[in-house]
């Protein structure tokens, strides 16, 4: 089990001195390292990097037979990950050019011999695996389609086995790279192989597959399924599955509660989670760092928005201590910390930190991924949120100018690109229209500010129902506009009421979104002259303040919480929860108005 020191590297003297004298003269015994034992040749190798010797580190690593023995030692992965990550920010494309190595071994002569089959196919776990650790999901992905099709057709039970194997892999790696397609194919392609297996009364635990299958119903925003999976990935989690798996599943399936407001299960789960992978991997580890980043998701949709942005902060921390450098977790939680603490700061206007982490977040990302990759779509519609609430605060107003109109580019980027991946009817085009909405409202374009918020109602109404918390912002947003913008209290009125209503429901009283409607109805009844109810909503106001209060006084630490149960009871408690249990029954801040824009909430 990892402990809190798997950061640091400290062999005993003597053996250090003797590490230290071999990488002094590296060039002379480089070839004679090789008949060294595995941990010895990581040290050295450890140790060149850490001399700032990552040329000679990179030309080592390019040879797959010197990196599969790397590889083995498991117990100093953290360190390797760093090295590797190193290399890669030294302009040597290592992940790629492990993964095509690997690849071309695949030849039809050596699938012929099942030894070196048998051989090979387990480096392609073991390299698989780790470039996927290391966020490297294109290079993972071409390891993982070139084993499932090598062994895919294969007819033993065993076998079978190893093809599911890939597949569920194959199925995390293409969700993560937002290859959505091939990923609902590979999703069919495992399915069928647990029907061959069950045909044969072989018994197959479908946790991690049904995970997978629930983040890419989630990624595409199809919550309802999202959620179904979730149930029954829960359904089969038990103690004796490893570690990691068990941390995947509870990450994913918290995240599809949230989604469908369920927060109580997804409390119990994601904290367990925490607790979890802090107690068996450490709280340096990344598998850590993962959980606490779905905290933190937890925690923001759930309006606990500081304690999210300091769990969002250590979860970049560790990250950036393990990899560093321009790789895709850290840009990952990069992004997640500055949107959330763009939300935090929404009220006070104070965006330099939250645009921090937008830029390095879209630094690293042009770096290591396509132009047009999704994944920099997400980034650069955070940078947009930013770049708009601070063009509005411009005294200049040629500054604001451009300010509004690189947000408007980069937010019409970011919706084709949303378009273009789902399509149309989805929940994240649907915010694309709403955040473009807004943004042509800061422009004094209200008529395609109405156009674009009316479009995201719509979207979001046949999706999700009317009565859910997107709809509510929405609703929210155009309120603000016929408030604000265009005098059509009338209309104003209701989307206020109803977005109230909707907002004490599923978040009660303290709900810090009902600042914006509440004070957007005390200037609308100022405005019609109805003094009695603007009087009302000033007391309202009032009321909600104090509650608030409470509230935040109230708050722990979200760090607190620790493992109490095994898993087996964990899975009991959740299925009693009365989102799960009914399922089991069917199946087998406000904004200063200084200059007389309007009082909204933060981005969709």
């Amino acid at each position: 089990m990892a402990r809190a020191n798997e950061l640091e590297w400290a062999p005993e003297s003597l053996y250090n001195t003797a590490i230290s004298a071999v990488v002094m003269h590296f060039g002379q015994y480089k070839n004679e390292i090789k008949s060294l034992t595995d941990d010895v040749i990581f040290d050295i190798y450890y140790k060149l990097y850490d001399k700032n010797g990552l040329v000679e580190l990179g030309d080592e690593f390019k040879d797959l037979d010197i990196f599969s023995r790397v590889l083995k030692v498991n117990n100093k992965r953290v360190l390797l990950h760093r090295s590797f990550q190193a290399i890669h920010d030294n302009d040597l494309h290592l992940a790629n050019i492990l993964a095509e190595s690997f690849c071309k071994r695949l030849t039809p002569d050596l699938l012929s011999d099942e030894m070196l089959k048998e051989k090979t196919l387990q480096l392609g776990f073991q390299l698989g695996g780790f470039l996927s650790e290391a966020g490297w999901f294109g290079a993972s992905t071409s390891i993982y389609s070139h084993c499932l099709e090598s062994c895919i057709g294969d007819e033993g039970i065993n076998e079978k086995r190893r093809a599911m194997e890939f597949a569920v892999r194959l199925l995390h790696s293409q969700n993560f790279n937002c290859s959505y397609q091939e990923a609902e194919e590979t999703y069919q392609k495992a399915i069928s192989i647990c029907t061959e297996l069950e045909s044969q009364n072989v018994k197959i635990n479908k946790a991690v597959l049904h995970a997978e299958h629930c983040a890419l119903l989630f990624a595409q925003s199809r919550y309802s399924q999202a959620f179904n999976a979730c149930y029954h990935a829960i359904c089969e989690l038990n103690d004796n599955l490893p570690s990691a798996a068990v941390v995947n599943v509870l990450r994913l399936c918290s995240k599809a509660c949230v989604v469908k407001r369920e927060f109580k299960t997804a409390e119990l789960i994601i904290k367990y989670a925490v607790a979890y992978a802090r107690e068996t991997f450490g709280k340096h580890h990344p598998k850590h760092a993962d959980t606490l980043l779905d905290y933190g998701f937890y925690l923001l949709n759930s309006d606990s928005v500081t304690p999210a942005v300091n769990v969002y902060q250590i979860a970049l921390d560790i990250r950036q201590q393990v990899f560093g450098g321009n790789n895709l977790y850290v840009a990952i939680a990069c992004e997640d910390l500055a949107y959330a603490s763009y939300v935090k700061e929404y009220s006070s206007g104070k965006f330099v930190h939250a645009k921090d982490h937008a830029d390095k977040s879209l630094r690293i990302l042009s770096k290591i991924l396509p132009d047009d990759h999704l994944l920099s779509s997400s980034s650069k519609r955070v940078k947009a949120l930013i770049l708009e609430e601070t063009g509005i605060d411009c005294q200049n107003k040629e500054e604001e100018r451009k300010y509004l109109e690189e947000a408007l580019g980069l937010h019409l980027y970011s919706l084709e690109q949303a378009r273009k991946a789902f399509g149309e009817e989805n929940v994240q085009t649907a915010k694309h229209y709403g955040n473009l909405g807004r943004l042509f409202q800061s422009m004094k374009q209200y008529q395609d500010a109405e156009i674009m918020h009316k479009k995201a109602i719509a979207i979001k109404e046949r999706l999700l129902g009317p009565d859910d918390y997107e709809v509510a912002l929405s609703i929210g947003h155009l309120a603000s506009l016929f408030n604000y913008d265009t005098r059509q209290y009338e209309e104003a009125e209701k989307l206020y009421l109803r977005s109230i209503k909707i907002g004490r429901k599923l978040f009660g009283d303290g709900y810090s979104g009902l600042e914006y409607d509440y004070r957007g109805l005390m200037r609308l009844y100022s405005m019609i002259g109805d003094v009695e109810k603007a009087n009302e909503y000033h007391s309202i106001i009032n009321q909600w303040s104090v509650i608030r209060d409470t509230n935040s006084a109230k708050a722990t630490s979200p760090l607190e919480y620790e493992m109490n149960m095994t898993i087996s009871e964990l899975v009991e408690k959740v299925l009693k929860t009365p989102c799960f249990n009914s399922m089991a029954l069917c199946c087998p801040g406000s904004k200063s108005d200084v200059k007389e824009t309007a009082e909204r909430s933060s981005g969709e």
